[in-house]
Parts: structure tokens; C-alpha cells; sequence
């Protein structure tokens, strides 16, 4: 944890060393890297082709970058309306003053019907691939902001009240195994109707129902509402996790 006042990238090295140290013996197809703007420095660059990984990084926008695309954001005389999306790649190498060599960078730019100006993004990258599979592949960046969403919503992870850093990072751990429990709940093989649920749904509708203990001589019984899971789902999700257990040993 650190202070709320830093930059985004603060102390990026502490973040990123321990990553690549851990998958420095491993053997792999490829090591990738994306990420947002707020990483789009020439010594994570440097560090990133140190170690030998790929990257696609989200680049600032600025004058020279615009210059390089003056041809794609120029519309016909008249400036007639668009009736479909237009979406071009353009694919060239940049150097910014504060770096030592220049680096390939993509830019996208997508008109939508309606709108004046097309909105454009760039991308540092040292992807081989084309331009459309880069920044695809940039775009799954979303996909691990929805999981951080969820833990917002789901774990409220980011209520830190405590006064001490210590005493919230206990906190915030505890938060994040809480996350990986329900995670996992919803890796298992779950029934048909709940495999699409978020972890807020898995949360309500499961873990945190009522259900009333009944105590009987030889049994304990579990009386839950089939508002939000039927008798049948819980009996499937109660096999899928007997199904994980380990099998006995033969000593």
C-alpha cells in the first residue's frame, strides 16, 4: 500500500520486479505486458526488453503523435455525416525526448457516426503482431478491471478506515482471500442457471442467505428459501466440491 497522493506508476519497480523474478525460470511461450498511461515511461520500457517480454502500453497523446495521423483525422469537403463506424490503424516509430531510441507505436483511430472528431488512441508497443491483434490484445486490459470492479462492489476492498498502513494492508488481505475463495466457488463446475452470476450474486443469493438449523438426533438440517437457489443447485455445487477432494491414499 502507499499514499493516496503519489502517481499511479509509483514505485512501479517494487511492482514489477518480484513479477518477473517469479516467472524468470518458468518455461513459457511468451511473457506479455499491458497496461495504461499511467506506465508509459521509458525505464519500464527498458525494463520490460531487459527481461525479454512484450508489451503494448497506453501512450499519451501529444502534438507530434497527432502530426504523425494529420492525414486521418482530415474529413471529405463538405464533412458529410458518417452512416458506419470507420476505424483505421496507423503503424509507425516515435522517439520522445527523454527516450534513447524510438519504439514502435500504434495508433487507432474510430469514427463514429454522430460524432465530429473520431477519437484516437496510441499504443507503444514491441509486438511483431498487426495492428488490429495489438491493440485486441491492449484491450483485454478491460477484462481485469471488470474482476476489480467486482471485488469493489462484492468485498468493498477499498474501505481502508484504519489509521495505520498496517493495520489496512491485514485488512485489505483479508478482503483479497475473500475474493479468492468466491473465485474459486465460481471455477468449480457450477449449475447451467449460475455460471453466469457475478461474485455480488454468488455473494447474496448464496453465502449470505437465511436458513434456518433445525437439530435433529442424528442429523442437522439446513432449511434455505428456493427463492434464489433451488434445492438441486445446492445439491450440484455440494458435488462439484466433493468432486475436488483428493483421493484416498493407499498406504
Amino acid at each position: 500500500m502507499r499514499h493516496g497522493n503519489v502517481h499511479s506508476a509509483d514505485n512501479w519497480r517494487d511492482l514489477l520486479d518480484p513479477v518477473i523474478a517469479r516467472y524468470a525460470g518458468r518455461k513459457l511461450r511468451g511473457r506479455f505486458f499491458r497496461a495504461d498511461a499511467a506506465y508509459a515511461s521509458p525505464a519500464v520500457y527498458a525494463r520490460l526488453e531487459e527481461a525479454g517480454y512484450f508489451y503494448a502500453i497506453r501512450l499519451p497523446a501529444n502534438a507530434v503523435l497527432r502530426e504523425k495521423i494529420a492525414h486521418r483525422l482530415t474529413r471529405p469537403v463538405g464533412r458529410p455525416s458518417l452512416t458506419k463506424v470507420n476505424r483505421f490503424y496507423e503503424d509507425f516509430h516515435y522517439r520522445a525526448l527523454s527516450w534513447e531510441e524510438e519504439r514502435r507505436v500504434i495508433a487507432k483511430i474510430e469514427g463514429h457516426p454522430g460524432e465530429l472528431f473520431p477519437p484516437v488512441g496510441f499504443i507503444v508497443t514491441n509486438l511483431p503482431m498487426e495492428p488490429d491483434w495489438v491493440v485486441r490484445f491492449y484491450n483485454q486490459r478491460g477484462t481485469a478491471e471488470q474482476h476489480i470492479k467486482e471485488g469493489k462492489y462484492a468485498f468493498r476492498w477499498t474501505r481502508l478506515s484504519c489509521k495505520r498502513f498496517r493495520d489496512n494492508e491485514v485488512r485489505l488481505q483479508l478482503h483479497a482471500l475473500a475474493y479468492n475463495l468466491t473465485t474459486f466457488l465460481n471455477c468449480i463446475d457450477l449449475p447451467e442457471e449460475m455460471a453466469v452470476w457475478s461474485l455480488t450474486s454468488l455473494q447474496l443469493k448464496l453465502i449470505k442467505i437465511g436458513a434456518r438449523v433445525v437439530r435433529h438426533a442424528r442429523a442437522i438440517t439446513f432449511q434455505l428459501a428456493e427463492v434464489a437457489v433451488t434445492g438441486a443447485m445446492v445439491r450440484a455445487i455440494l458435488a462439484s466440491i466433493r468432486r475436488l477432494r483428493a483421493p484416498p491414499s493407499c498406504v
